[in-house]
């Protein structure tokens, strides 16, 4: 049993998938107080930050996990959409061009602690204008970091990829299973 400090329900689908039995504690850490823009920085003060904040609430009597995942591309930093036309912008900006997704988690039980930040590299054909719209009209693109999903949307636009499909996902679980027997 590990407890899963986020609300995300792709993550609590990933630890479903992998018969990990969990239960799930969302935190309220600010994002917004961190000031770089840095991508590969901002996912890594921000999985410490949830961290920290949930660390303190519950310990880890039960083992704790929390990630938290970003997108870059043209080096910008990709955060969760604000509205449709930020969706919009971003989705504009990873058509027909390479994006990485950016999955920072922390696990730690009484007897390990693992940090971990990894890289799931995309390149993208030009999305169809008709699909990205509905895409954007399903409301699915808010809540995912970039407004991106690779196991949806995005899927048949993946010219190639280098990593984990789990860590575009926002959860390298292949990466976190060993770490579960110790």
């Amino acid at each position: 049993m590990i407890r899963l400090g986020s609300n995300s329900p792709t993550r609590a689908k990933i630890l479903k998938d992998f018969k990990i039995d969990f239960i799930q504690s969302g935190g309220c850490f600010d994002e917004d107080s961190i000031k770089t823009t840095n991508p590969k920085e901002f996912c890594y003060l921000a999985t410490k930050g949830k961290f920290n904040e949930l660390y303190s609430t519950y310990g880890i009597e039960i083992p704790l996990l929390v990630a938290d995942s970003v997108v870059t591309c043209e080096g910008r930093l990709l955060r969760k959409a604000k509205d449709y036309q930020d969706a919009k912008y971003m989705l504009e900006l990873q058509s027909s061009n390479k994006t990485s997704v950016i999955t920072c988690m922390i696990y730690k039980s009484l007897n390990i602690e693992l940090i971990d930040i990894s890289i799931t590299a995309y390149e993208f054909s030009k999305f169809d204008e008709k699909d990205m719209i509905n895409y954007l009209d399903s409301g699915k693109c808010f809540g995912k970091a970039g407004a991106i999903m690779v196991e949806d949307f995005c899927k048949p636009y993946i010219k190639s990829i280098t990593g984990l499909e789990s860590t575009a996902m926002g959860l390298s679980i292949e990466k976190l299973i060993p770490f579960l027997k110790i």
